[in-house]
């Protein structure tokens, strides 16, 4: 985990070793509602924090209650009261947060969606984009309400794809490539695999892009969870017993 940072804001993506947790879990599971040894996942979400040179603000570390929707809660005031509002509305269900306060880590989870970090002058937002939350364009969704809270131009973000099941891996039915292939044309099937084989980074960068988020501002992990557990989690590989890896960012304050 090599964390970048572009315009002030530490951006990383985890991967499944280093950490506390045991058994189908190891070891570095971040997820809180995947049937882990909640100490353990508390022991891992400080040693990422750590590893970013956050973990003094734990703390302050927002992590929604995933709910594969579209909801973004948004973080724009460096109160106390409004950060107590954003937590509480994250843990109500949100997939995205947006932050433009200093020293505030955001944390998301996943195995085999799809992780989105977004970054732009001023402030960052973690997303999670399952398939409901893809087709839901939850990326552009989130690049408007980023560029809303940070008066910035979509043209001026710059999109962190992480690491999910590769359209290889990702066989689905019918009526899922049908709705898919509407909203974001042909492309987004992968037919080399065959013709129910679902491109979801390919409809994430497609969102991106409409939203005005330059293509060549975008960068993708193109390793697929499913066939790389010796790295990452994956909930269709391992059948549904596993941990989480996460998205992870904050800015220091300067």
């Amino acid at each position: 985990m090599d964390p970048e940072v572009p315009c002030g804001v530490t951006l990383a993506f985890t991967e499944r070793t280093g950490g506390f947790s045991k058994g189908e879990f190891a070891s570095l599971n971040l997820g809180g509602r995947c049937g882990d040894n909640l100490q353990h996942v508390q022991k891992n979400r400080q040693l990422v924090l750590e590893a970013l040179g956050a973990g003094e603000h734990f703390s302050r570390l927002l992590i929604p209650h995933q709910v594969h929707g579209s909801t973004v809660v948004c973080l724009s005031s460096d109160t106390s009261e409004a950060f107590e509002q954003a937590k509480t509305e994250a843990e109500a269900g949100a997939d995205a947060i947006v932050c433009t306060v200093q020293n505030t880590p955001v944390l998301l989870a996943f195995a085999d969606c799809v992780p989105v970090i977004l970054v732009a002058p001023g402030g960052f937002a973690v997303a999670h984009s399952g398939w409901k939350g893809t087709i839901a364009r939850i990326s552009a969704c989130t690049t408007e309400t980023l560029c809303q809270a940070t008066g910035a131009k979509p043209s001026e973000v710059k999109a962190y794809i992480g690491p999910h099941i590769g359209s290889a891996d990702y066989e689905v039915s019918s009526e899922l490539i049908q709705m898919f292939s509407q909203e974001f044309g042909p492309n987004v099937v992968d037919r080399a695999s065959g013709e129910r084989y679902l491109d979801l980074g390919y409809a994430v960068r497609a969102a991106l892009i409409d939203a005005g988020v330059r293509e060549s501002a975008i960068e993708e992990v193109t390793d697929s969870t499913a066939s790389t557990t010796e790295r990452f989690f994956s909930y269709r590989a391992e059948h549904g017993k596993c941990g989480r890896h996460a998205a992870v960012a904050y800015m220091a304050a300067k």
